[in-house]
């Protein structure tokens, strides 16, 4: 009897072990941000549900060197995003830097092959690819996986609200005459948004708490679901 309560007890352990480093693995997934679908197929008589998530529709837009590019151009790369305008007075020239900061981490990490970062204008008025170009320099003239992209403005804002899940738009009452977030989105390679990361705070301050969490998170994207060592 002794022997059953121990072999019991035994599997007892080996279970819980095995659901705690289920949990755990669970853990270590990103959410997926956005609408999704439920389908619900058939196979050999066993139903099968498969959860399809939101991805980033197709775009096509100039970046600083005057060349068209869309999202197949970023093909298998992993996106981190903005929507800004160059003559942004109040929170742009803090996301800037943020995304420079980050371009040098990520290279420092060897993880700048598996991305693109991605700067939408919400002024192509103004912020013409020449104009983009100018203003890239001031930030990462040589950065190859930094794009400053511009075109339609009205589907540029329906891009970053509906898709990026971010605000952006014209607004008379903000200074510069745009009202947008200040946030980064995180795109996985397969095309959903991972996460929103509002890297300037309410008072137009680095939110450096956001910024550390959107590092964190690359770094478990890439090694819990891209194996990356």
């Amino acid at each position: 009897m002794k022997l059953f309560y121990f072999v019991f007890f035994l599997l007892l352990i080996i279970s819980c072990s095995e659901e705690s480093t289920e949990i755990h693995k669970e853990s270590n997934k990103l959410p997926f941000i956005g609408n999704f679908d439920i389908i619900t197929t058939e196979e050999n008589g066993q139903k099968i549900i498969d959860t399809i998530f939101e991805t980033i529709p197709y775009f096509s837009f100039l970046n600083q060197d005057s060349l068209e590019v869309t999202k197949s151009t970023y093909k298998d790369k992993i996106l981190v995003t903005e929507f800004f305008f160059a003559s942004c007075p109040t929170i742009c020239p803090l996301m800037n830097t943020q995304m420079s900061g980050l371009y040098s981490w990520l290279q420092k990490n060897n993880y700048l092959d598996h991305f693109q970062l991605l700067s939408f204008s919400i002024d192509p008025i103004n912020d013409t690819p020449s104009a983009l170009k100018k203003f890239k320099s001031g930030y990462c003239e040589a950065c190859s996986h930094w794009d400053f992209l511009t075109g339609d403005e009205k589907e540029t804002h329906r891009l970053g609200i509906e898709n990026f899940k971010v605000f952006a738009g014209k607004d008379e009452d903000a200074a510069g005459g745009y009202a947008h977030s200040g946030a980064f989105s995180l795109v996985d390679k397969e095309e959903r948004v991972r996460g929103v990361y509002n890297i300037t705070d309410e008072n137009g301050d680095v939110n450096k708490n956001e910024f550390e969490r959107l590092k964190k998170e690359i770094e478990k994207l890439m090694r819990y679901e891209y194996n990356f060592k």
